[in-house]
């Protein structure tokens, strides 16, 4: 079987995954990287891949158009960046927000050596989050197995659930802090004895084995958080604070990149952060300096509101750069994007049935087929079209949708 067509292909730096415009890369820094480094990055980008520089769901970092020769020395410069990875573990992305529970960069960082000592077999794809308690939390991303800090009546404690975002993981309790290491291989155990990932064993075992795997307290009902939003300005320690904002539809080029940071820098930026759901931080700025470098981001593109309509709409790039697609998914949302169709939710516009920008359902998921564009209502691209249009005539159909 082809790459392409292997599900659970993780393009990370010594493995690239073949594209239709080349190899990609992909990896998630562990902490902020410095206004040097990240300018750096941008010109490896540029230097040995095709200039695209993306930003994923889950905040990781893509360079495409590498090629075989350029690859293993693009992943050599990253290394010399010396950016830390985010293997196996994710925290929040601010841990210098004020209101966080738990410094969840140092605990990540913990597990991050305890499951290496470990020396388990794992599916690549699997991995835990850790999250602090603040603002930026991690409750949409789904994971193997999920740290939350919270606040009980017994002291600071640590909610673990597993297979899923917040809403739909499995409850196994709550463990103090200092047992974390020790649960998280554990659990991690179960999963590569039982399955390749968690959902595989909560499928076949249900929950049995990874409450058996630890000491807990069941009897906790977890308080549920509003969505997320990195977009906009974020308190930080010290009087300082970030700055959210956003490449349209998840990328940019290596230039605009670069210029941004680097017009941070003159603003007294200390650092750029990729945060999940496709975005980046800007940190350490002062409040003098937030209007000026936001009129600079949207000037070279980037989206610096909340609000704007393409945060509505996910697209993966489609073809021709990706050799699965079928339909040019990118410049398809940028035609649609400014007569946003009237739909409440989240619109996917997939170049094939595999869905990789978003594997869950959305609102109106629009897919490239054999016959065109597919058209899904709350499904997901994998789901049956109920219909199929000309990419032509697409935004005329979707308005009646």
């Amino acid at each position: 079987m082809s790459a392409l067509a292997r599900r659970g292909w993780c393009p990370g730096l010594s493995s690239p995954m073949p594209t239709g415009d080349g190899l990609l890369v992909r990896f998630l820094p562990a902490d902020h990287i410095p206004i040097a480094a990240f300018i750096a990055l941008c010109a490896a980008a540029r230097r040995h891949g095709n200039g695209t520089i993306e930003i994923s769901a889950r905040g990781s970092l893509q360079m495409r158009g590498l090629t075989q020769q350029s690859a293993p020395v693009f992943a050599r410069d990253v290394q010399c960046l010396a950016i830390p990875a985010a293997d196996r573990v994710i925290s929040d992305p601010l841990p210098e927000d004020p209101d966080r529970l738990l410094d969840a960069a140092r605990l990540a960082t913990e597990l991050r050596a305890a499951v290496a000592h470990a020396r388990l077999s794992l599916s690549a794809k699997v991995c835990a989050i850790v999250d602090g308690g603040g603002r930026l939390h991690l409750d949409a991303l789904e994971a193997d197995l999920r740290l939350r800090a919270v606040a009980t009546q017994d002291g600071l404690r640590l909610h673990v659930a597993v297979a899923g975002d917040a809403r739909s993981a499995v409850s196994l309790g709550l463990i103090p802090p200092e047992r974390a290491c020790d649960a998280v291989v554990r659990l991690f155990g179960v999963i590569a004895h039982q399955g390749r990932r968690a959902r595989d064993c909560i499928d076949a075992l249900g929950a049995a084995p990874f409450r058996a795997a630890i000491d807990r307290d069941e009897a906790y009902e977890v308080p549920s958080r509003a969505p997320a939003e990195a977009i906009g300005v974020h308190p930080l320690r010290d009087d300082l604070f970030a700055l959210g904002i956003a490449p349209v539809f998840g990328h940019a080029s290596a230039e605009a990149f670069s210029e941004l940071t680097r017009v941070a820098g003159l603003h007294g930026a200390k650092a750029m952060r990729p945060a999940p759901g496709r975005a980046l931080l800007i940190i350490g700025l002062i409040p003098d300096a937030i209007d000026q470098l936001t009129r600079a981001a949207d000037a070279l593109g980037f989206i610096t509101r909340a609000d704007d309509t393409r945060r509505g709409i996910i697209a993966c790039p489609g073809s021709p750069a990706c050799a699965a697609g079928l339909i040019p998914a990118r410049s398809l949302a940028a035609a649609i994007a400014p007569q946003m169709p009237n739909v409440r939710g989240t619109i996917h516009i997939s170049g094939c049935a595999k869905g990789c920008a978003h594997p869950a359902p959305a609102a109106l998921t629009i897919v490239g087929t054999a016959q065109g564009c597919g058209i899904v209502r709350h499904g997901t691209a994998r789901s049956a079209p109920s219909r199929f249009v000309d990419p032509a005539d697409l935004i005329v159909e979707i308005q009646n949708v």
